[in-house]
């Protein structure tokens, strides 16, 4: 026996040796609204203050070539989904066209397949009903407003604020509604690092999506006092600026831009600060991004365009990573990548399955990262209200060259723009009348890719509400999700409807209106081939109740209207429908 003990003891203590387990990073995804490529100092802005983001870009890599979608609904259906706007049913910032079929498989549902923990804090604007909320797409905490903006005409619950709603709002938390104190950067900013504290010692995704500094432009008076007397054109070479566009108006925009910016970076200094307190700081990914580009006339780096456009100043975002344990930081990469490849490259470094049941459009930029070419790929850029105008404000970048679409649905190629960007990355000279060849080669793509999408699925069928359930009940029906007639935002006198999944039942039903309506008139519900009509008295009120009202089931279009005088068709602000049987 004591022969054998001293071969026996090592043996022991190797078996009880810990195994080294790789431990999936954490994942934080920081994204503003409307903050353009030139609204940082270390894109050589002098007049802009940002210490902390660029800080943190030269600790990350630095993405010298990274695109978004024109405006911001688009770029977050796929920066969660890795697909194409229209595949996910997200065909606009509002007009029924913000929400993404709930079929859609996101980031947070993928992430959560691997037992991360999700949490959202700030703009969603991806739908604001079951089953398209956050919490129906993989979140188990979030903190949001509704619509695309607080204070919009479908976050009814800041609207009347007007000129305040970025302070004290009402905000939805785990799809409730909470009064929170304070400057709203500052409250999204609270929450995420409360979230970060709550799961440091397991994986999880944070999602900080701040809707500044997106109008209206409101801030706290301490940060405007730092911009105030800037004349936001100081020491900028004028051929950087778009200076035909701005104006004293412009300006005084830029200086507002500028402060909810800087209060921006003192909350990412916080929540950097507490990542290193925690000692997670090695295995987090943290990315940093924007939605589009400035949405008004000020520095954008001398690229053309801005929001809503699909030249450079429109699409070409900063994009900031940084992950200590796996790459070595103050690097940059100019290859080009984009949204759509963010889902891919996160299921790649954490380990989680993408879905093999659809088409996913982006590819992981992980190669890149480690020195290997990425091969040639296209990307399709587009904006018009409602769907996409054939050849117009549309774009097919290529390689080094790009195809702009600018005119009607029969242009001819003569028509078009293009652009060789490595040559010409201000988007300055055409040359589709050198090269038809080119030219002729990506408008072909270009069809194609706009005859692909427009028969989707989830564009043909689009997402519906869905009401009756009892995953939400009351369920609140927004302007923002409003379809019909194009531009419904605050008109008291509009014909339109929302797009329901009704479950047969008894409801209870109120109908606010913006303004206290004139009695003697009559409240109508279309309900497919179903109307509902009550006379209303003759006294004035901005509100209506119908109670114990059976409705039927089925896919519905849901179109109340008040109608007091000939043609008159005055629509609800907001619609609350309980049920109650």
């Amino acid at each position: 026996m004591k022969y054998i003990f001293p071969f026996l003891v090592p043996l022991f203590l190797l078996s009880c040796q810990k195994k080294e387990v790789p431990t999936p990073p954490n994942v934080i995804l920081i994204i503003t609204d409307d903050q353009g490529y030139g609204d940082l100092s270390i894109h050589n802005n002098p007049n802009i203050k940002t210490p902390a983001i660029d800080a943190f870009a030269r600790q990350s890599i630095r993405f010298n070539n990274f695109h978004v979608s024109p405006v911001c609904a688009p770029t977050r259906s796929s920066l969660m989904t890795g697909r194409y706007s229209l595949r996910t049913g997200v065909r606009d910032t509002y007009n029924g066209g913000a929400i993404m079929a709930p079929s859609e498989f996101t980031l947070a549902e993928m992430l959560k397949k691997v037992n991360y923990t999700n949490g959202i804090f700030g703009k969603w604007h991806l739908g604001d009903n079951y089953p398209s909320r956050p919490s129906d797409q993989g979140f188990d905490e979030s903190l949001i407003h509704l619509a695309g903006g607080i204070g919009q005409v479908g976050d009814f619950t800041n609207y009347f604020k007007t000129e305040t709603s970025y302070f004290d709002p009402v905000l939805w938390h785990n799809n409730q509604q909470k009064a929170y104190d304070g400057y709203c950067s500052d409250i999204f900013t609270n929450n995420a690092i409360d979230f970060i504290e709550k799961n440091q010692y397991q994986p999880f995704f944070c999602y900080l999506s701040f809707n500044a500094p997106h109008t209206p432009l409101q801030v706290p008076d301490k940060y405007y006092q730092m911009y105030k007397d800037i004349d936001p054109s100081k020491g900028i070479d004028p051929k950087l600026l778009p200076t035909a566009e701005m104006t004293e108006k412009s300006d005084e925009d830029a200086r507002k831009v500028y402060a909810m910016v800087t209060n921006i970076d003192d909350n990412l200094n916080r929540l950097f600060q507490k990542v290193k307190e925690l000692g997670i700081e090695e295995n987090t990914i943290i990315i940093f991004m924007t939605d589009n580009g400035p949405q008004q006339a000020r520095y954008v780096a001398g690229m053309r365009g801005r929001k809503s456009s699909v030249y450079r100043g429109g699409i070409r975002v900063p994009f900031f990573m940084r992950y200590p344990s796996k790459f070595a930081g103050n690097s940059e990469m100019n290859q080009m990548a984009a949204h759509i490849d963010l889902l891919p490259t996160l299921s790649q470094l954490c380990g989680a399955p993408m879905p093999q049941d659809r088409k996913i459009d982006g590819r992981s930029f992980i190669p890149a990262l480690e020195g290997k070419a990425l091969p040639e790929r296209s990307f399709f850029s587009y904006w018009t209200r409602k769907l996409p105008e054939k050849y117009n404000n549309i774009a097919l970048q290529r390689g080094q060259y790009k195809l702009v679409g600018k005119k009607d649905f029969d242009a001819k190629v003569e028509d078009f723009e293009l652009y060789n960007l490595q040559e010409d990355p201000f988007e300055k000279k055409n040359l589709v009348v050198q090269n038809k060849e080119k030219a002729n080669f990506l408008r072909t793509e270009m069809d194609a890719l706009i005859s692909e999408f427009s028969s989707a699925p989830n564009l043909v069928n689009p997402p519906r509400i869905a009401i009756g359930t009892p995953h939400e009940n009351p369920v609140y029906l927004n302007r923002n999700d409003a379809g019909g007639q194009r531009g419904v935002w605050n008109q008291e006198q509009v014909f339109s409807y929302w797009k329901v999944d009704l479950q047969k039942g008894v409801y209870n039903l109120k109908f606010k209106f913006i303004k206290p309506l004139k009695g003697g008139g009559e409240m109508f519900l279309e309900l497919g081939q179903r109307i509902l009509k009550k006379h209303n008295p003759l006294a004035e009120s901005d509100l209506l109740e119908w109670k114990g009202v059976s409705l039927p089931q089925g896919p519905l279009d849901f179109t109340p209207f008040y109608s007091k005088e000939w043609r008159s068709r005055y629509f609800p602000l907001w619609v609350e429908i309980e049920r109650v049987d």
